[in-house]
């Protein structure tokens, strides 16, 4: 691969975030989903992927990963995934973004090394992400923070506006 896949952006403000729509080909026989290729611009590496399901209203996270490079795809309901840059040398240190994704935002998100990320799940049945990531899971190489951690400047409350 020629190009620096860290410095990629597309769809967010965070250095190395990069967030892709995915076709949905539909049929009468049913569709299929498109998540990950080898070509694509943001592809390094297949280490594992792997599937995680939330119920509705469940947050899953914080979650920094010191190796690991998250692509995230749901292929079944909605969450809200917020990230939050809090790499040291990054020049998006402290930028925070949230983003909708599943049916109804079908898209790909990669999530680099040191972007702390959590989700809340959405709607009125679980949701179901796929991760495909560039290295296999190890519990050693990522750090966990509660979901209400003074540490990421962010409420999961519903906002009403």
């Amino acid at each position: 691969m020629s190009e620096d896949v860290s410095t990629l952006t597309q769809g967010s403000k965070i250095q190395g975030v990069y967030v892709q729509p995915l076709r949905k080909i539909c049929d009468e026989r049913g569709m299929i989903m498109h998540m990950l290729r080898n070509d694509s611009p943001i592809f390094t590496t297949f280490g594992e992927v792997y599937f995680s399901q939330a119920f509705p209203g469940v947050i899953k996270g914080w979650h920094i990963h010191t190796k690991q490079t998250q692509h995230y795809a749901v292929v079944q309901g909605m969450i809200k995934l917020v990230l939050f840059d809090m790499r040291e040398d990054s020049p998006s240190k402290g930028v925070l973004e949230e983003h909708f994704l599943g049916e109804n935002n079908y898209c790909l998100i990669r999530i680099p090394v040191g972007v702390a990320n959590g989700y809340k799940t959405y709607g009125t049945g679980p949701a179901l992400v796929a991760n495909c990531a560039d290295i296999p899971h190890a519990p050693d190489e990522m750090e966990r923070l509660d979901p209400f951690s003074k540490e990421i400047p962010y409420s999961w409350d519903l906002e009403h506006k």
